[in-house]
């Protein structure tokens, strides 16, 4: 009888087998029809079933799942279905997460509409995945310069501005001030000055996407990533001890613009003072 039973189970599991390769192989069938037929919905449909039928088929069709896909998604777009594009979007990369190509084509979806600090994400993913991908890194730096203001730009090649900075925080630290929270880091100039000058914590917020990925980078390309800590944070939602462990003994920004006179960083600096900053005795 044991014997019966392990044969029966064996049969039974041969027979779910070549089943679900029969119908893997009629989907190919189909999505290749469709193909041929244009109506690249249903192809996407029955690609998305062999895929997660048979996942061991991914390299296989996988420039066609790419082209498939674009093509819907084009369709989509011009039906202004932008859920059902973005829900696309979301399937494929749970399917290829590392696949730049369709980082890069979800990145240029969202650009177009108006999404553009999400889309230089995706742009972003694409250049680390291949630093070689010519139209990420194109589409990267034309997000960019929407999304990075002009006065970065200035600032950072404003030597005297720049001196006087790292003088102050130099004479700062000397006099007492170990750990530093830098506010609005943009390119994490003012904390990698902190770290230099010989802080001991080092903070540092941005909540713009774009600016804090810069920051990562420029902090990493300087060796400090294990140095400073980057947090992805208006300073206003800054928590103690959840993302810094205690109030710090300096806060430095240089957040000067148009929000200086709305919620920008009159606001921040009062919320810093009252709820980071260690208060003198």
């Amino acid at each position: 009888m044991p014997n019966s039973n392990a044969k029966l189970h064996s049969n039974h599991r041969g027979g779910r087998e070549a089943s679900r390769r029969e119908l893997v192989s009629r989907s190919l069938q189909s999505a290749q029809h469709c193909l041929e037929n244009q109506d690249f919905g249903t192809a996407y449909a029955h690609y998305l079933l062999v895929l997660n039928l048979a996942p061991e088929l991914k390299p296989t069709v996988k420039e066609t799942f790419q082209f498939t896909l674009f093509k819907w998604a084009e369709e989509l777009d011009s039906l202004a279905r932008i859920q059902d594009l973005f829900n696309c979007y979301e399937q494929a990369l749970e399917l290829y997460p590392n696949d730049e190509v369709i980082c890069n084509s979800m990145g240029e979806h969202l650009f177009r509409m108006g999404f553009r600090d999400e889309a230089a994400g995706y742009f972003h993913k694409a250049v680390k995945l291949n630093p070689d991908f010519a139209d990420a890194k194109e589409n990267f730096y034309r997000v960019a310069n929407w999304l990075v203001e002009r006065w970065h730009f200035i600032m950072l090649n404003d030597a005297k501005r720049n001196l006087t900075y790292l003088k102050a925080i130099e004479n700062a630290v000397r006099s007492g001030s170990k750990s530093v929270l830098d506010i609005g880091t943009g390119t994490g100039i003012l904390s990698m000055f902190a770290k230099k000058a010989g802080a001991s914590l080092v903070y540092a917020c941005e909540l713009s996407k774009t600016m804090y990925e810069l920051a990562c980078d420029v902090v990493a390309a300087n060796n400090m990533e294990r140095e400073i800590k980057l947090l992805h944070l208006k300073s206003l939602d800054i928590e103690i001890p959840k993302h810094i462990p205690e109030r710090v003994s300096l806060v430095v920004t240089e957040t000067v613009d148009a929000g200086l006179f709305g919620e920008g960083i009159v606001e921040s600096l009062i919320h810093a003072w009252e709820h980071l900053l260690l208060q003198p005795k």
